[in-house]
């Protein structure tokens, strides 16, 4: 990938033009419990370069504004939440969810000059998510499928990764990896073992992939040997611009991502799992509460993984040695993280050389940066504006080696939520 197209792709602040297709999109900010209660502490989030906080006004409503007072630029951190907004602890200037000023007690007629910059809100999943592009142009609200289910049936974590959103999400799309540093974890994890699926994926690392380009953004099948009459095929999805769908194992909870940038040197990796079928136990949470499967272990009091970059990852050599972990890093968010953070906080893209495992990320990129440009243009609507189009599945599936996965994937997996989960 040339210098050019690396520069479109990794930088999302405001004024560039992946930033401005990205604020296209409803943003996952922050989970909902982080600002729980009306009138409570306001807490500081960054998305694409942005500085803001979030908080709840006196209805329980939630809100989205600037950081920073545009008086004297105090931080509103140290405001006061209370009466409908957040007040300045300055001068009293006062200013409610959506950014408009409502109050200057020293010139109350400067009111309509003061406001802040300010972005409409919805709840979903458990997530409180932002709509941060031009004003009365929000989409239909998202609509993959956890977000559409009872909070019974699905589990949210998201966790600090220190490097630039491409590289990590891109680690989502790439399926070929499974077969290698996860491939001694999975057979221990509640998420992943017992299941058929992993002895195709351990006896066949040669993953061969058919990509499809489709409404909603890329259908990945991946293809291993599992009989003399049938293949296994993965079929992972990413949807435009962020979110990937995960095959599942067997008997085990499906699983997803989203990717947000916080800023060019640090994204949010949004873990979620969920049953389309039922609630989850109360194991299958205490697992994922636990740091299992896609989800992981904090620092204590932040959302930074226990194993990181400034300890190695908690790397064991002797583990490493004793195939218990094929990397010497335990935990499949450790795992990747480990990997993706190791190629700098932005990746030299120009001296990387890809192989066809990696089709399906040239694809993504192609599609993310000829829409920057594109929306940048003035060319409207951006793609996958219609949620209608995030009605898909992953799946896992064994077919006979002369039919084609593409044919049962439209039949199945697109618009298929009144269909079984296919799984092995």
């Amino acid at each position: 990938m040339n210098r050019e197209m690396s520069e479109v792709l990794v930088r999302t602040s405001a004024g560039t033009p992946m930033g401005a297709l990205m604020r296209r999109y409803w943003v996952p900010v922050l989970q909902a419990c982080e600002i729980a209660e009306p009138d409570g502490p306001q807490v500081r989030v960054q998305i694409m370069g942005e500085k803001l906080l979030a908080f709840r006004d006196s209805e329980g409503r939630p809100g989205l504004i600037s950081e920073f007072c545009s008086h004297r630029g105090v931080s509103l951190f140290f405001g006061r939440n209370e009466e409908g907004g957040i007040r300045c602890a300055y001068h009293g200037l006062k200013f409610n969810r959506l950014g408009e000023c409502v109050e200057v007690p020293s010139a109350p007629h400067a009111c309509k000059h003061m406001g802040i910059t300010g972005y409409p809100c919805i709840e979903r999943a458990g997530i409180i998510w932002a709509y941060m592009g031009p004003a009365g142009q929000e989409p239909a609200p998202p609509d993959v499928e956890w977000c559409t289910l009872p909070a019974s049936h699905v589990y949210v974590s998201k966790r600090l990764q220190q490097c630039n959103y491409l590289q990590a999400m891109e680690g989502g799309i790439d399926t070929a990896h499974v077969s290698y540093v996860h491939r001694f974890e999975v057979d221990n994890d509640p998420m992943h073992r017992g299941t058929k699926a992993l002895e195709y994926i351990k006896a066949d690392g040669n993953v061969i992939f058919e990509i499809e380009k489709t409404d909603f953004g890329l259908t990945l099948y991946g293809r291993r040997n599992a009989d003399a009459l049938h293949h296994y095929w993965r079929i992972t999805q990413w949807l435009f611009p962020w979110y990937t769908l995960i095959p599942p194992f067997g008997e085990h909870a499906l699983g997803g991502h989203v990717w947000v940038p916080i800023d060019d040197h640090n994204c949010w990796a949004w873990s979620i799992n969920f049953r389309p079928e039922r609630p989850l136990t109360e194991q299958e949470r205490a697992d994922m509460a636990a740091g299992l499967g896609i989800h992981c272990e904090y620092e204590p009091g932040s959302w930074r993984p226990k194993a990181n970059k400034d300890n190695d990852y908690l790397i064991d050599r002797v583990a490493q040695k004793d195939k218990r972990a094929y990397s010497g890093v335990f935990g499949f968010s450790a795992q990747d993280a480990s990997l993706q953070e190791s190629m700098g906080p932005i990746q030299d893209h120009e001296n990387e050389k890809l192989l066809p495992t990696d089709r399906a990320i040239s694809m993504a990129r192609r599609m993310l940066h000829d829409s920057a440009l594109a929306l940048a243009s003035g060319e409207q609507p951006p793609p996958a504006l219609d949620a209608a189009c995030q009605r898909v599945r992953a799946a896992g599936v064994l077919l006979p080696k002369t039919d084609k996965p593409q044919e049962w994937a439209r039949e199945h997996l697109f618009d298929g939520r009144d269909q079984p989960v296919f799984s092995i």
